[in-house]
């Protein structure tokens, strides 16, 4: 916005302080040329008397010594011509040599028409100026007076006229930029603070506002509308926050409680209830470690990662244990595909939670007696945990929405679901530095990855 607000204001400026140097320029350069002229037709006016004077007398003595000294001062070349049009009288007969213009301004000078005021042109297309005037005596014409004179000094004059304006154009141009910059910083000022507040909450200080007693009226109302608007911000998630917080503290007693019944009933079973029984413990384990997750964010505002090593082939396994039987009841089977053992640096919790999100997804649009592989892949610097399963899939254009908060297909018909489990696992994997792709197999279904760092080769 700054830049095109300073080209709005300079280009104006600069165009102006243009037009007016170039008419000064040209004004002063008509000027020199203008006193040149008249300085000529004074000499000229001069000369034609001394050449009246001595045509009539018949002797060219007196004009030529006149001439001559004229010439040696001025630099300027005189000459007379006799009515036939050769040269009667010279300052330098010698070297007096007519060009075709010089030779048809005496021709119309013996004619009796008057020298005409030389045309305005510029400095560098000035060449010499000669002026040619006829010489009357009782009205007739009885010669005609030559003056040449050389315009080094007048262009000289001319362009350093050129060069004062032009610096003083500089100079100007330099000072409205100057201006405009100010200018601009002054106008966008309220915006610049309106756009570091902006960032101020995007970095997560919430308590970040603009003072409302600054900047034009329109921008004060946008100011205002800003305020109130990170204000509500603020009070919404520090709702959302209480609410995390008490609730994470409220759920850790009574799965404290739980986990406590069965230790106490695992007491009163037999060997045959042991594998249930530790399927059970590790749940409840899980399910503290998400607790303990949620709560550290309601209390900091974001969750830290606990980085481990981690057997992702042993975490799918398992994972994969406890959604079959959620899903076996519609005979649909979770099955982990791939390699035995794929060890990542990442953060258990978050990387299991992702996952179940994505199962649950899974599992939610397969068709029944159908099969959800989760395949486990290695890598140096990623790792990924691929969710295959043979649903409804999405149609192409879908597919990029399906990490979008709240959305769901319109084929998903009476699937309960609120379109927020692959937008969740989306946010999960990108606090660790993973992501989540989404595509649709050739043969139907939906295909997920979860790519996750492996911070070991950070």
């Amino acid at each position: 916005m700054r830049k095109r607000l300073v080209i709005v204001f300079l280009i104006p400026l600069v165009a102006i302080l243009l037009s007016l140097g170039g008419a000064a320029g040209w004004s002063a350069a008509r000027s020199i040329q203008q006193a040149v002229y008249s300085e000529q037709v004074g000499d000229l006016s001069y000369f034609a008397t001394t050449a009246r004077q001595a045509l009539n007398s018949g002797s060219a003595a007196v004009f030529e010594g006149e001439a001559e000294r004229f010439e040696e001062v001025y630099g300027i070349e005189i000459a007379v011509f006799d009515l036939a049009g050769a040269v009667w009288a010279s300052s330098d007969p010698g070297r007096l040599v007519l060009s075709e213009d010089e030779a048809e301004q005496v021709r119309l000078a013996l004619s009796g028409r008057r020298a005409e005021p030389l045309d305005a042109v510029f400095p560098w297309e000035i060449s010499d100026a000669t002026l040619v005037e006829p010489v009357f005596d009782d009205g007739d014409v009885i010669g005609a007076v030559m003056i040449s004179a050389e315009v080094d000094a007048p262009r000289t004059a001319i362009f350093q006229q050129m060069a004062i304006l032009i610096a003083i154009a500089l100079v100007s141009i330099a000072l409205g930029v100057l201006l405009v910059f100010q200018l601009a910083r002054w106008v966008l000022s309220p915006v610049r603070r309106l756009d570091e507040a902006m960032v101020a909450i995007e970095r997560g200080e919430m308590d970040a506002r603009v003072s409302e007693d600054t900047g034009p009226p329109e921008l004060r109302r946008m100011t205002r509308v800003f305020n109130g608007m990170a204000e509500e911000i603020e009070h919404v998630l520090s709702r959302q926050q209480e609410f995390a917080l008490n609730a994470s503290h409220e759920l850790r007693n009574p799965l404290n409680a739980l986990l406590l019944r069965v230790e106490h009933l695992a007491t009163g079973l037999d060997d045959d209830w042991r594998e249930d029984i530790e399927e059970t413990r590790e749940e409840g384990r899980r399910m503290a470690r998400i607790l303990e997750t949620l709560l550290n964010l309601a209390r900091s505002g974001r969750a830290d990662s606990m980085f481990s090593a981690v057997d992702l082939t042993t975490l799918v396994e398992r994972r994969a244990d406890a959604w079959r039987e959620v899903a076996g009841p519609r005979g649909i089977d979770v099955r982990r595909v791939g390699a035995d053992m794929v060890m990542c640096v990442t953060d258990r919790t978050i990387v299991e939670s992702a996952l179940d999100a994505v199962i649950d997804n899974a599992v939610k649009f397969s068709p029944m007696n159908s099969l959800v592989e989760v395949a486990v892949e290695g890598g140096s610097e990623m790792c990924r945990l691929t969710v295959r399963d043979h649903g409804p899939g999405l149609a192409g254009e879908q597919v990029e929405y399906a990490t979008d908060r709240f959305w769901r297909s319109d084929d998903s018909g009476d699937t309960p679901g609120s379109g927020l489990g692959l937008a969740i696992a989306t946010d999960l994997l990108a606090s660790i530095g993973g992501e989540l792709l989404v595509s649709s197999p050739d043969d139907g279904g939906l295909r997920v990855a979860l790519v996750i760092k492996n911070g070991a080769f950070e």
